[in-house]
């Protein structure tokens, strides 16, 4: 019997969606106000949900407060209250769209979880838009 557990976290963070190989005018009209040359700002909604097999010992799929850890250490810290696309090395070479971001969050944490759980991401950029990823 396979039980999903989640946790929720936030974060906020600043990013330009913006390709250097496009001109200015073809990455206004792709992108929008998403390309403000000053950045733009999200209040980020992280759900990090890790499925497989409960211990039969401890009762557990996974210690929470273990997994709390791990988002706080690998995305918490890392990317609240930082500009995306000057501040975080993971975007140096990739558009901080939510999608990867997303992708990004989610080989941060998988790294850390044992193989045989599952791991599925779910980043709100807005209430409204928002990404799921379960590195397939």
């Amino acid at each position: 019997m396979e039980i999903t557990v989640s946790r929720k976290a936030h974060f906020n963070a600043a990013h330009r969606l913006n390709v250097p190989e496009w001109t200015e005018q073809e990455n206004e009209e792709y992108f929008g106000l998403c390309n403000n040359a000053n950045y733009h700002g999200h209040n980020y909604d992280l759900i990090v949900a890790v499925a497989g097999q409960i211990d039969p010992i401890s009762g557990y799929l996974i210690d929470m407060k273990w997994l709390g850890k791990i988002i706080k250490t690998e995305i918490e810290n890392r990317f609240d209250h930082k500009n995306l696309n000057l501040d975080c090395v993971e975007f140096k070479e990739i558009n901080p769209t939510c999608e990867n971001i997303a992708i990004v969050i989610w080989n941060k944490i998988r790294e850390q979880l044992p193989e045989n759980l599952k791991l599925k991401i779910t980043l709100y950029e807005t209430e409204r838009n928002f990404v799921e990823y379960n590195g397939n």
